[in-house]
């Protein structure tokens, strides 16, 4: 039987074994980032996918809980997990077996009320951000036609606005992109406005995009530092 699931060793993050779920058979996504580690979105969009071999993946998922003992499921997948048009249905699984939901999206698609829905019943929401003016995010980013980055930020204010659970919200710093001073200023406006739980500052860390978009230690030391101190 074929299973569309795939999966990282457990790993340990404050004392809770996290076990790290990919639900898409491959990219599909809203986006078609230059720096995507995974490559090209051959499949761009923002609408429920329905897949194959659900019920393998599932009894599959069953029996590496069964094996890992996780506290933590990571859904982490290549592209936008949300559409998956089974997703729900995976998180009411992984619930029913006792244990915490982490959703990783990019967070724009969490305006729809369908995802609302499925994204309010994990335990933690990650939402991500990477350019911050209109015409980067369309450049390096390559979003479905209609969207804007305005539209962006607000899409996850406005979820965080009604969630109960733990809002995360990942930077990712990428050199001449957003690294320079009004760039940082423009991101603490943006995490006011959304209001996180936690801020995850990252880097590009695809080996392909390094030379170009890498932002030294140093600088992004003072970066995270400044993003930070809010």
């Amino acid at each position: 039987m074929k299973n569309n699931f795939s999966y990282k060793e457990v790993y340990f993050e404050e004392g809770k074994r996290v076990l790290e779920i990919n639900i898409l058979p491959e990219k599909y996504c809203n986006f078609d980032c230059v720096f995507c580690p995974i490559g090209r979105s051959k499949n761009k969009v923002d609408m429920p996918t329905e897949f194959e071999d659900y019920d393998s993946s599932i009894s599959e998922l069953n029996d590496m809980i069964e094996k890992t003992n996780p506290d933590l499921i990571f859904i982490n997948s290549k592209g936008e997990a949300l559409v998956n048009n089974k997703c729900e249905q995976i998180i009411d699984f992984i619930k029913s077996k006792g244990l915490k939901v982490r959703l990783l999206s990019n967070g724009y698609i969490l305006s729809k009320d369908e995802y609302i829905n499925i994204a309010n019943k994990c335990d933690e929401v990650i939402g991500e951000i990477k350019t911050i003016t209109e015409g980067d995010f369309k450049k390096i980013q390559r979003p479905i036609d209609g969207y804007t980055l305005e539209k962006y930020v607000e899409n996850m204010v406005e979820f965080n606005k009604q969630y109960r659970g733990k809002f995360i919200f990942e930077i990712t710093i990428i050199k001449k992109y957003n690294d320079d001073l009004e760039s940082i200023e423009k991101l603490k406006e943006i995490i006011k406005r959304i209001n996180p739980d936690e801020i995850d500052i990252v880097r590009i860390d695809d080996e392909r995009m390094k030379k170009t978009m890498w932002v030294d230690n140093e600088r992004f030391e003072e970066i995270k530092r400044e993003l930070l101190s809010r």
